[in-house]
C-alpha cells in the first residue's frame, strides 16, 4: 500500500509564497502518475495541478503562472511550488498517485488516481 506524506504547508499574508512536499513510500515513484488536489469548506475538491510519468505537466487555470509542480527523483520528492498566494487559494492541499499513466487531458481529475495524502493546510489571510 503506497503512502503519500505531504508536508510544507500554513499560513500566509496575501502575495505570499509556499511550496508543499509530498513523499511516496516507495523509491520507484518516477513510475507513477502524480498530482495535487485542494479542497475548501463547502466546496467540491479540485485538480491544481497534475503530472504524468513523462513529466508532462498540466495546471488548473486559477493557478497558471502561480503555481509549478516538479519532482525531485533523486530526493524522490514531489513539490508544489505556490507564489502570488491569494485568500482563494486558501484549502486543504493533497497529494494523489497512481502508478498507471494518465493521458494529460485527465492528470487534474480526481478518480484516476488510487493514492491519496492525508493533505496540507494552507491558509492566506491578512
Amino acid at each position: 500500500q503506497l503512502q503519500l506524506v505531504e508536508s510544507g504547508g500554513g499560513s500566509v499574508q496575501p502575495g505570499g509564497s509556499l511550496r508543499l512536499s509530498c513523499v511516496p513510500s516507495v523509491s520507484n515513484s518516477r513510475t507513477y502518475s502524480m498530482g495535487w488536489f485542494r479542497q475548501a469548506p463547502g466546496k467540491e475538491r479540485e485538480g491544481v495541478a497534475g503530472r504524468a510519468r513523462d513529466g508532462t505537466t498540466s495546471y488548473a487555470d486559477s493557478v497558471k503562472g502561480r503555481f509549478t509542480i516538479s519532482k525531485d527523483n533523486d530526493k524522490n520528492a514531489l513539490y508544489l511550488q505556490m507564489n502570488d498566494l491569494q485568500p482563494d487559494d486558501t484549502a486543504m492541499y493533497t497529494c494523489a498517485a497512481t502508478p498507471e499513466s494518465i493521458a494529460w487531458p485527465f492528470l487534474l481529475q480526481g478518480r484516476f488516481y488510487n493514492y491519496w495524502g492525508q493533505g496540507a493546510q494552507v491558509t492566506v489571510s491578512s
